[in-house]
Parts: C-alpha cells; structure tokens; sequence
C-alpha cells in the first residue's frame, strides 16, 4: 500500500506535469532544509532519501571535505577528514556522519513548504526551458492573452512568450483571445524563468507558412530562395523549382488559388506576389516587378545596379504605391533598381548619342595687342549732351558766316584734336535740320469760337421751343390715331341716326367727323341710360 507522501507525489506530478522524479527532488530538497534547523543535526548537513516504492524516508548527516572551510560543522578540512572520518579523503567528497530518524511532527512544515514549492517552480521553468530552446526558428500557434503598451503577452500552452512592437505589423489589429500563429524569435534564460520572443513581422513567418501549405516546398521541391516583406501590407517571394516538370509558381499558387489564399487569410489580408527565381540577374529583376511587363533591364556599369524601361502607361504600376513595388523589388534582387518610361528612355538615350558640341579655341593673343586692348584711349563724351546749349539759329547764323568766309579752295590746316572735335560738333548741328525733316503735325480742327451769355440763352430758347413742337405734333397724331375708325366694322352701318323735325327717320353718314360725333353722344346715352337703369334697382 502506498504511503500519502507516494500520493501526493504523483498528484503534484500529474498537477504541474512534471515529471515524477522532479517533484521526489523537490520533496527531499524541503525535508532536507527543515532537517537543518534540526539541533539533533548539530548543523551538519542533511541529505534526504525517499524510496519512490514504499515511501520510506531516510535522513542522513554529511559533512563535505573543502580545501579552506567556509561553513562550520557542514564542512571539513583533509586532514581533519582524514584524521577523524576517512584516511583516505580528499577534497569534493562527502562523508556520512550519521542518521536522523525521521519524525514528520518535528519538521517545520512551512519551511518544507516554501522549498518545495520553490523547487517545483524550478522544475518547471528548466523543462519549460529545454522544451522551447531548440523551437527557435519554429512556427507555433498562440493566443493572445494581455496587450500592453510595451508588449503583447501570448500563450503557447506551456509558456508565455512576449511580442515587442518592433516585432508587431503595423496594419494588424490584436485582440484579446485571438489565435493567431507566431515565429519564434528567440528562447532565453532569466531570472524569472525562460524568456520567449515572438515575431508577426520576420520573413520567416512567411516562409514557414507556405511550408505548412505546400508540401512540394516542405520536401524540397521547390525552394524559396529569397523574401522581401512588409508586414501586413505586401510580399514577395522567389521560388524555384528542383525537378523538372514542377511549376514552382503554380504549386505555390495551388488549385484556384487555395494555398496562397489560405497564406493570406493567416496574415490577415497581407497581399503576396510569387515569382519564379532566375540564375539571370536581368530575367530575375523583371520577374521581381511583377505584376508590371518590362521592355527591357539594362545593367548598369556599377554593382548591384540596373535600369528599367517599361511602357509609359503602366509606368506606375511598375513603381507601385509610394513606391512599394519597386522598394519591395530591389529588396528581393538585391540591386538598385532606376524604372524609367520608354519616351523617357528614349530622350535620354537620344541625347547621349548626339555628339558634343566642338568649341574652336581662338588664337592667343599678342602680348602688345592685350596691353591696346586692356588700356584704350578715352572716349570723348556724347555730343548729345553738349546739343542743347547751342540754339539752332545761332547754329544756322555761324554756318552761313563759315560759308561766306569760306575760301574758294579748301586749306588743310592742322588744329588740336580739341577744336576738331567742337568743330566736327557744329557741322553735325547745322546739318541735323537738313537731313531729319521734323514731321508734318496735322492741323487741329479749329476750335468753335466762345460763345456769351445772350447767344447762350437764344441756343437753350430755340431747343425748349423745338422740344414743345415735337410734342405738339406727337400729340395730334395720338388724337388723328384715336379718331380712325375701322370701316370694315358692321355695327358701323347698322346704326340707326336719330332724326330731327326736319328731316327724316333716315341716317346719312358722309364724313368721319360725323361718325366721330355719334360715337361721343351714343357713348353719352349709354352712359346715361345705365346710370337710370342703376336707379332704378
């Protein structure tokens, strides 16, 4: 029959899932500490055995054999080692030195309690270390159990493992309680226990997964060679096929897009462009643009670098949305990448074929030559300036004078450069009129003479008076307008004139004036019939 200290052993075991000889450790570890304190140890130290069969305890006291002693009564020197307990001892060996017997009242239960706890959440921080330290690099799923403003907390079962906000894609929205799968990053060892690192932004994360999807690239068909992420937003991923007849793409890709998709739905929409890796640094370039066709890749002079021409119309799609396509594109390749359009490409290509322009260079001047040049002889100022002050009838007076004095034949003298120079200004004012006729100003229309009051006065009765006529006259042909009669009206004829004494019962109409004169007393006696017929109402 099992005693209760075999039980509780295994309940602690099966609780905490630790193995059973972790949790005998810890329960020899407490007794040991509370058998310390005991006098009866005279403060030895206490080892402690428990029989995992029948549950039997033994309790012994020991002493180490130490070079220089560091804790009386636990510990000894050789020579006293060999001198009292073994000939034969030496430094690191343990001496047993008697027994305890073993009385369960006697022991400090609070202290065995501490150290046995203690010692199981040892216990399960070294198997919680050695079951994730050789997971780093793995793909396991987790929940997310608290976030914080410094990290997410996530449960892996057995661990909980931290998410920094480095390692957090910047479009992915976190909740408490979502499942979601983790890169482990790194599994360390603290104070606190085993410290695990997950990642939602490494390119790892992406590979592992297409790993879990596509079995061809699990079983090394097909190989990733390259990855270029931004977490939450878009990816690309080089793939390349190791057996002939295998589309790397199409197997990526799966049977209408199910694999790929189910990728994406893992990276909460994360958008993923698989492209098929080439030995050709041009062919690979234009594969890594896509889904943008490419003219043509010209590699440049320098490393790592290479010019696009595309067309002009899907010029952006080659570059992409703030430049993503192309950003994401040079991080694949590894070189960097200039997209030009083709008319771009094309005027610039052009310009470089024309040849430079040839600069002839001018003879090197003589050194005399240079010295006129740089010193030349003072200018005399504008005559322009000196024009006004000589009047044009003076001027016309001392040419006529010159004239007259003139001789016949002319006489070279020679004058001083200054009186060359005024005379050369006179000839020039007297010939001004001769040769620049001023022009022809157009006569002004005469102006009508002043006027005086009286004349004033006449003007303004003469209008007033034409005024008056004009209305006068507009006045009768309102008069003439209203007295027109419409012949063609047969009430006209119908009408029957009254008659006088003298004449009889018969109308005669012979003018307009008449039937103007009828109209205004037929008028009057309606009126006046209407107004009787009123009264009498």
């Amino acid at each position: 029959m099992k005693s209760d200290l075999l039980i509780a052993v295994t309940q602690l075991a099966a609780e905490r899932k630790l193995p059973h000889a972790a949790v005998v450790s810890a329960i020899e570890a407490g007794i040991a500490s509370a058998y310390k304190r005991d006098p009866e140890a005279r403060g030895q130290d206490v080892i402690v055995q428990l029989n995992p069969d029948d549950g039997d305890v033994t309790v012994r006291t020991v002493v180490h054999v130490v070079e220089e002693i560091e804790e009386p009564g636990a510990q000894v020197t050789v020579k006293d080692a060999r001198e009292k307990y073994v000939k034969e001892a030496r430094a690191g060996d343990i001496i047993h030195t008697g027994f305890l017997k073993y009385m369960p009242g006697r022991i400090a239960a609070q202290t065995a309690k501490q150290v046995i706890m203690q010692r199981l959440r040892e216990a399960e921080r070294d198997l919680v270390f050695d079951e994730y330290v050789d997971k780093a690099g793995e793909l396991l799923t987790g929940t997310v159990q608290r976030i914080d403003p410094r990290f997410i907390t996530v449960d892996l079962g057995r661990a909980e493992a931290i998410m920094p906000p480095t390692e957090q894609a910047q479009f992915e929205r976190y909740r408490p309680g979502q499942q979601l799968k983790f890169f482990i990053l790194e599994v360390g060892r603290t104070v606190r226990g085993p410290e695990i690192i997950v990642s939602r932004t490494h390119p790892h994360l992406l590979k592992r997964l297409f790993e879990v999807e596509v079995p061809e690239i699990f079983n090394g068909i097909i190989e990733i060679k390259a990855i270029a992420r931004e977490a939450g937003s878009r990816s690309k991923v080089a793939v390349k096929s190791n057996q002939p007849g295998v589309d790397a793409v199409g197997a990526c890709v799966g049977l209408r897009g199910i694999r790929i998709q189910n990728v994406v739905n893992e990276l909460l929409g994360e958008k993923i462009d698989v492209i098929e890796w080439d030995e050709d640094p041009a062919t690979f370039i234009a594969n890594s643009l896509s889904p943008a066709s490419v003219e043509r890749v010209q590699l440049g002079e320098e490393e790592q670098s290479a010019l696009v021409v595309v067309q002009d119309r899907i010029l952006t799609l080659a570059i992409g949305r703030d430049g993503q396509n192309v950003r994401l594109a040079a991080r694949l390749t590894g070189c960097r990448i200039d997209i030009k359009g083709a008319t771009e490409a094309a005027r610039i290509a052009a310009a470089e074929a024309e040849p430079p322009p040839v600069v002839e260079e001018a003879p090197p001047a003589e050194p005399e030559a240079v010295v006129e040049e740089e010193a030349p002889a003072p200018a005399p100022e504008p005559a322009v300036a000196e024009a006004p002050e000589v009047l044009p009838v003076e001027i016309e007076e001392a040419v006529a004078e010159e004239d007259e004095e003139a001789p016949a034949e002319p006489i070279e003298v020679e004058e001083p450069a200054v009186v060359q120079e005024a005379a050369a200004i006179v000839e020039a004012a007297a010939l001004a009129p001769e040769i620049e006729e001023p022009p022809i100003e157009e006569e002004a229309p005469e102006s009508e003479p002043e006027m005086d009051e009286e004349e004033i006065a006449l003007l303004a009765l003469e209008e007033e008076l034409a005024a008056l006529e004009r209305e006068e006259a507009e006045r009768k042909e309102a008069e003439a307008a209203e007295a027109m009669v419409d012949v063609s009206s047969e009430d006209l004829w119908q009408v029957d004139f009254p008659a006088s004494d003298e004449e009889e019962s018969v109308g005669v109409l012979r003018f307009a004036e008449d039937i103007a004169g009828f109209r205004q007393e037929g008028e009057g006696r309606r009126r006046r019939g209407g107004g009787r017929t009123r009264r009498r109402r």
